[in-house]
């Protein structure tokens, strides 16, 4: 299926471009989350009318996500978790759980969606480098350090 994309996607293209992808990512994710729409001469011409308007948004999100970061940068978010003596966790440290303490720090526009863990849902006690994709261009650098509580 073709769609026009009315906002920037990583890896698959930048605002206005017609792009082929797979008809379910389309009818599921692309097209419900208003990051594209069907290409069809009637949206090509609706879509050429409101591009000031639509570059405009993404612009005041870019800069919205390059004010956040500069807040977020170098910082380091702390979770207590119940903890064994060797320092394993009883259960993990999740997305849900980093963003969560985000928003409990003040950080409200942060979702679990943005939070990307390399190796995983951490599993033990100690200091996590994170990254927090904030926009499609801003991705932030944080560190997330795990405390133990003993039971």
């Amino acid at each position: 299926m073709q769609v026009i994309l009315l906002e920037k996607v990583v890896n698959l293209g930048n605002l206005g471009e017609v792009v082929r992808v797979r008809d379910g990512y389309a009818r599921n994710f692309l097209i419900p989350q208003k990051i594209a729409r069907r290409a069809t001469t009637a949206a090509l011409k609706e879509f050429e009318v409101r591009r000031a308007e639509l570059e405009k948004i993404q612009a005041e999100k870019l800069a919205i996500a390059e004010a956040l970061s500069g807040r977020l940068a170098d910082y380091q978010v702390k979770i207590q978790q119940k903890a064994g003596v060797d320092g394993r966790l009883f259960g993990s440290v999740t997305n849900a759980d980093i963003a969560d303490s985000l928003k409990k720090a003040g950080f409200d526009d942060i979702e679990k969606a943005q939070v990307r863990l390399p190796n995983g849902p951490l599993k033990a006690v100690g200091e996590y480098p994170i990254q927090l994709a904030l926009h499609a261009d801003v991705v932030v650098d944080v560190t997330v350090l795990v405390e133990g509580e003993m039971v």
